[in-house]
C-alpha cells in the first residue's frame, strides 16, 4: 500500500495491529450481518450499487457505506461503466471461507444462535 493510500485512509492507525488482531478485524468484516449478505450477491456476478440496494433493502447510503468498508478492506472490487459502479467479489477464497464457515455450522448452528456471550461481549 502506497504512502498516499495510507495518508487518504479512512481511519489512522496508532500503532502496528499484531497478527492476531488483523484476523479479528478481518472476520469482524463478515461479522457484520449486511457486509456477509452484500459479499453472497456479488459472488457469482458483478451487480451495481442500486442492484444490491434493492435487494439488501436498506437505503443507499448505508449501503455505500458498507460498500466503502468492504472495497477499503480488499473483499469486493469495482468496475466503472460510464457512470455506474458494478461491484463483485476480489479474491474467490473470500466465497470458500464463507462456505467453509456455513460448513461448519451444520453441527453447533443452534449453539452459535443461543449464544448471548457474542452479544454481551460487544462482538
Amino acid at each position: 500500500m502506497t504512502a498516499q493510500a495510507l495518508q487518504d485512509a479512512p481511519f489512522r492507525l496508532s500503532s502496528a495491529p499484531t497478527p492476531v488482531e488483523l484476523v479479528a478485524k478481518y472476520f469482524r468484516v463478515l461479522g457484520d450481518p449486511t457486509r456477509l449478505r452484500i459479499l453472497e450477491l456479488v459472488e457469482d456476478q458483478e451487480l451495481s450499487v442500486g442492484e444490491i440496494v434493492g435487494r439488501v433493502g436498506l437505503a443507499q447510503s448505508h449501503v455505500s457505506n458498507h460498500l466503502a468498508c468492504l472495497r477499503w478492506c480488499g473483499f469486493v472490487e469495482t468496475r466503472r461503466e460510464h457512470r455506474t459502479v458494478f461491484y463483485r467479489v476480489a479474491d474467490e477464497r473470500v466465497a470458500r471461507v464463507i462456505a467453509m464457515a456455513r460448513g461448519l455450522l451444520e453441527n453447533n448452528a443452534e449453539h452459535v444462535a443461543a449464544c448471548r456471550r457474542i452479544e454481551e461481549a460487544g462482538c
